[in-house]
């Protein structure tokens, strides 16, 4: 069965990188403390619990991709690679964007006080595909390549760098997708 995912304008595409125009979008999101995988654990369970019935109307909520996850916090320069150094702990958001039948005023409230339900601005973002296991140092290593297109482009990027995985954990690591990307001004 297919995954919802949010839809986008294509406006540039580049071998492994494409320029993005997203609509405003509807997410639900929590804040995790832990290394880049620990914190998708955790953000991932407390997430799922919300969609699957943890909220006051005991509604489930489909499920969709990507999880996107960003180090929060962070003070990234344009030169500098982003998410965090290999193994390191820090915190980070974890992000399910809600299905598109769902707005905040008919989203059910979670039970769960560290769900945040929030509404994302429409967004122009820079994105780089890549596929395998989305480690620490292969994030790094995509989210440099991709600082580096922005700049080459000349495109201003205004946030930190965010993963984004589309994939159950059974997926064999190379049909994985992986996005890295980050919002640029228009």
């Amino acid at each position: 069965m297919a995954v919802e995912t949010p839809r986008y304008a294509t406006v540039l595409r580049d071998g492994d990188h494409e320029l993005r125009d997203y609509p405003a979008l509807v997410v639900a999101e929590v804040t995790v403390e832990g290394d880049q995988k620990t914190a998708a654990n955790r953000g991932f369970r407390l997430l799922a619990n919300y969609i699957f019935g943890g909220n006051r109307k005991r509604a489930e909520i489909a499920m969709t991709a990507p999880v996107a996850q960003q180090a929060v916090g962070e003070k990234i320069a344009m030169t500098a690679p982003v998410a965090q150094v290999p193994g390191a702990a820090g915190t980070w958001k974890v992000r399910f964007t809600m299905p598109s039948a769902w707005t905040l005023d008919t989203l059910p409230v979670p039970n769960d006080a560290r769900v945040s339900l929030q509404r994302i601005e429409p967004a122009r973002l820079a994105v780089r595909r890549f596929s395998g296991l989305a480690r620490p140092e292969d994030v790094q290593a995509q989210s440099a390549a991709l600082l580096a297109w922005v700049q080459a482009r000349r495109l201003r990027p205004t946030g930190p760098v965010t993963l984004a995985q589309y994939n159950p954990p059974w997926t064999p690591w190379f049909l994985r997708r992986n996005e890295v990307m980050v919002e640029v001004a228009r």
